[in-house]
């Protein structure tokens, strides 16, 4: 892949006039106080350091741009009876590098893929672990080629390849086997009063042979359908069927289906209103098992000024009626933003795709972000 980046920029050097640089970052700081009865105190900062190199040839048709990023975290973590975990790390975040020309867009490296009309709970959401409660949105990369074609009617198509992403991502029930390539696409089109888009990926899924375990693996094959419209109120459904071709009893097969509606009042500066609910089934090849799960998401959000804001999360989980509520306000600052959130997470959270960049903790707690941005 570095050989790939080199040559495609030696190349692209004597085409293009103009060459730009820029270099910016985001730098976080996140204290976090769980005031359970298992009081954990965190304390972390993240710096995610961006560079930026783009050029424009004298065609206004053509533009080549490569972006790298950095994820450099520190934490300090108190947990009972006087522990102390303390951990940092290097990561790469973002690289790579986009060549457009006419109607196409080609972009490979680590890069983040993202689509689907859910907000807070997303059956499509494939490729990424974006967590809902994190106000920033933040989530690791996958490795491929992307390439997306975009026609005249604003209608767009997706082809992706992707290798060397083993993690586990989104409601992936099991891991990606190491070094085995996955691929897929996806048509996005305008209908009537909204869009809609059909999506595909195939890859290999199963564990691997550790602790005298035997490992497995089997074909994957995913398919993906969501629609939004704009009828005065926004409406949509995701919906994604997943299907393994071994049987391994209830994760051979999942089920997943979203629907939504938001709106905004005219009460004072407008207050957003939009809710979610989420069926989720797992079942085995022959249909006589399964687990079926409801989860509901109810999120409001109110501008208080051009500086300040409020924002509600709720999530009902209908199975074991532990329910998850978030308070978060936030005020801008020039560069910096702040964000005070009060929470509430039960021990097991489902339907929430959560990560390692955002550090959240079962119980009530009250949790503080600075975000400083260059």
């Amino acid at each position: 892949m570095n050989k790939i980046f080199y040559f495609l920029f030696i190349l692209s050097i004597p085409l293009y006039s103009q060459i730009k640089f820029e270099f910016d970052g985001q730098l976080m700081g996140q204290s976090n106080v769980s005031t359970s009865k298992n009081t954990t105190t965190f304390i972390g900062t993240r710096y995610l350091p961006v560079l930026n190199f783009n050029t424009k040839s004298d065609s206004i048709l053509s533009a080549f741009s490569i972006e790298i990023s950095g994820n450099l975290n520190f934490s300090r973590l108190s947990i009972p009876n006087n522990e102390i975990e303390i951990q940092s790390s290097i990561d790469p975040y973002r690289i790579w590098l986009r060549y457009q020309i006419n109607k196409w867009e080609f972009r490979a490296g680590l890069q983040k893929i993202d689509f689907g009309v859910a907000q807070l709970l997303r059956p499509i959401q494939w490729f990424n672990q974006i967590d809902p409660r994190d106000p920033l949105g933040l989530t690791n990369g996958v490795y491929g080629l992307l390439v997306r074609h975009y026609f005249k009617n604003n209608s767009n198509l997706w082809f992706w390849g992707l290798y060397g992403n083993e993690k586990q991502r989104g409601f992936d029930a099991l891991p990606t086997i190491k070094n085995m390539p996955e691929y897929g696409g996806r048509f996005q089109t305008f209908v009537p009063k909204g869009e809609a888009a059909i999506s595909y990926n195939f890859r290999k899924a199963g564990l691997v042979e550790s602790n005298n375990l035997s490992g497995y693996e089997t074909p994957e094959h995913r398919i993906g359908f969501d629609l939004k419209l704009d009828l005065g109120f926004g409406l949509w459904t995701e919906t994604t069927y997943i299907h393994k071709l071994k049987n391994v009893g209830l994760l051979t097969n999942q089920f997943l289906l979203n629907l939504g509606i938001d709106y905004t009042f005219g009460i004072g500066n407008g207050l957003t209103f939009s809710k979610e609910y989420l069926y989720y089934r797992s079942m085995d090849n022959e249909l006589k098992e399964s687990i079926n799960r409801g989860i509901s998401a109810l999120n409001l959000s109110y501008p208080l000024n051009i500086f300040s804001s409020l924002n509600a999360l709720v999530y009902h989980q209908w199975n074991n009626n532990n329910q998850t509520f978030l308070l978060n306000y936030q005020h801008q600052f020039n560069n910096l933003s702040g964000f005070l959130i009060f929470y509430y997470n039960p021990d097991v959270v489902q339907g929430i795709q959560q990560n390692e960049i955002f550090r959240s903790f079962a119980g009530p707690g009250i949790q503080l972000l600075l975000v400083y941005n260059h």
